[in-house]
């Protein structure tokens, strides 16, 4: 038996072509029956990530190649409800709400090398009216759930990461100096949705947190989370580029006056100490800064690498500062699990943008997502 359902799908860029920016492109497919250890399921609403944006700019691969095949449907963030499960399921029962845990091929400790609804192969996204997926790539939601839906679409990739993130990066810095002797560190963050999850988690447990951010939307976002927000555009151009800061002397020059005033106000903010943990989700144009800012046994920490792939950095300045590089990717299905229940008894979930798309409207969403004229968390209703 044939399931029937419609999604938007990214096509493979011709042979021998670099293809340029994907399409989102509607279509009518079919996919097979339900298998033993398969949960079929109805998205309600999604959340866009920043890996969409990447598959849609084949950047830092072409995904459909990546995974050889001709099209591909995205979306690894979303709230589901289940409508089928395999006779072999135990986990989860039709009727049941759930967020994606989209981790398919897992290393022997369970950590995901390949995620679901992007670089795993046959795995079908939430941008489709009809999903199946193992019956391991689900975590339950309670049934009486206190919170919005639409709080838990952008949970799985955002919130996710960053529980796992944060879990390694302040147990780190609590490796090396203890609560009581430092019962407030201050933690930053460079990036989006993830990093403003993590300095929540942050501030839990007592962190004094700074957010950066030259969008006045996502200040606004960054305050009522109880983050303190801090308008990166009023500091200059802070993202640092090798190759210009060698060989253009007005690039180098305005650079090297914003990296003076960031690390001006870091001091300021921090009473000289400079920040404990660094959360960037940015990669190498803010690596330089963000490094320089941190305190003596400080740690820098990421899960993502949304501009810039490659740093370098002084080992000799490291050592003797006990710097700490922190990197993760995704959560295991332990960690999914504490996740979902500390969000539903805390509350720590995302506020999710003014506007929620609707499914027609996914190629906008696309566009103004990539033109940063959204806010932290962008959400699309599929069934909702």
């Amino acid at each position: 038996m044939s399931i029937h359902a419609e999604a938007w799908f990214i096509h493979a860029a011709a042979p021998g072509q670099p293809g340029g920016r994907a399409r989102l492109v509607r279509e009518a497919f079919t996919f097979g029956d339900v298998e033993p250890d398969e949960v079929l399921l109805e998205p309600l609403f999604g959340g866009w990530e920043a890996n969409m944006d990447h598959a849609l700019s084949r950047s830092p691969v072409d995904i459909c190649r990546h995974r050889r095949e001709e099209r591909v449907v995205l979306g690894n963030s979303g709230v589901v409800r289940v409508l089928e499960v395999g006779r072999a399921v135990t986990t989860a029962e039709p009727g049941q709400l759930a967020v994606l845990w989209p981790a398919t091929a897992l290393d022997p400790f369970g950590y995901p090398e390949l995620m679901w609804g992007y670089d795993a192969p046959g795995s079908l996204g939430c941008l489709a009216t009809r999903l199946k997926c193992k019956a391991h790539e689900l975590c339950t939601l309670p049934g009486d759930t206190r919170h919005a839906l639409a709080r838990w679409a952008a949970f799985s990739v955002k919130y996710g990461a960053a529980w796992s993130n944060w879990k390694l990066a302040h147990a780190v810095l609590r490796a090396q100096i203890s609560a009581e002797e430092l019962p407030a560190p201050h933690v930053w963050g460079f990036g989006g949705g993830t990093t403003l999850a993590e300095l929540e988690l942050a501030r839990h447990v007592g962190c004094q947190t700074v957010m950066l951010s030259g969008n006045t939307a996502r200040r606004r976002t960054i305050e009522a989370k109880g983050v303190t927000p801090l308008d990166r555009s009023a500091l200059g151009d802070l993202s640092f580029d090798d190759e210009r800061f060698a060989a253009d002397a007005d690039f180098r020059r305005a650079y090297v006056a914003a990296e003076a005033a960031f690390l001006a106000e870091v001091r300021g903010r921090t009473e000289g100490q400079g920040v404990h943990v660094f959360v960037d989700y940015i990669g190498s144009p803010t690596f330089r800064a963000a490094s320089k800012a941190l305190a003596r046994e400080g740690v820098l920490t990421t899960a993502g690498w949304k501009e810039g792939r490659m740093i370098s950095y002084q080992r000799p300045t490291s050592c003797i500062k006990r710097h700490q590089y922190i990197h993760t990717h995704g959560t295991r299905g332990s960690e999914a699990r504490e996740a979902v229940t500390y969000a539903e008894r805390t509350g720590w979930l995302p506020l999710p943008d003014e506007r929620i798309f609707s499914f027609d409207e996914i190629p906008e969403l696309a566009d103004r997502y990539a033109e940063g004229q959204l806010g932290l968390f962008p959400i699309y209703r599929v069934h909702g």
